[in-house]
């Protein structure tokens, strides 16, 4: 799949029949990042990001010939900046066999989408400095901000 038929990309919320493809997509996310969970995180990330309650998470899946190929996870909340909610895009993931075939940009149009349609006031995202390929993805369509993150765990 070429580019330009990112079109054939089918992007839609997950569904409960959906957990085992979620599953094998989230793992891989979390190995590229080397992180391994336990399982009470896997069936609790899965149950918020189809429960459709307010303030949870949400789940969308991208599919290509019907097979799940890519995954986002987003979550709008409040700032004290603005009235409007923004959305948090926390986690992208796109299997590496359809890798510079559209499917993250796809996923991120979708996220922006479903951002609008919520009237939220912008979507944002972080990603590791090393993610090059990630990265020149990000730069065509978004703007990088000079913010720094810390943190520390408790």
């Amino acid at each position: 799949m070429a580019h330009s038929d990112a079109a054939l990309v089918e992007i839609r919320p997950l569904i409960a029949a959906d957990e085992q493809d979620w599953r094998r997509l989230w793992k891989a996310y979390l190995a590229f990042y080397e992180t391994e969970l336990p399982e009470e995180i896997y069936q609790a990330t899965f149950a918020r990001l189809i429960s459709g309650g307010a303030g949870e998470y949400r789940g969308l899946l991208a599919l290509v010939d019907g097979r799940p190929v890519g995954l986002a996870h987003i979550l709008f909340h409040r700032s004290c900046w603005h009235i409007d909610n923004i959305c948090y895009l926390q986690d992208l993931y796109a299997d590496p066999d359809v890798r510079g075939k559209g499917i993250g940009r796809a996923l991120i149009e979708a996220v922006y989408r479903v951002a609008e349609a919520e009237n939220a006031r912008e979507v944002y995202w972080m990603t590791q400095e090393f993610n090059g390929t990630a990265r020149r993805l990000y730069d065509r369509i978004a703007d990088k901000t000079p913010f720094i993150i810390y943190q520390k765990n408790l």
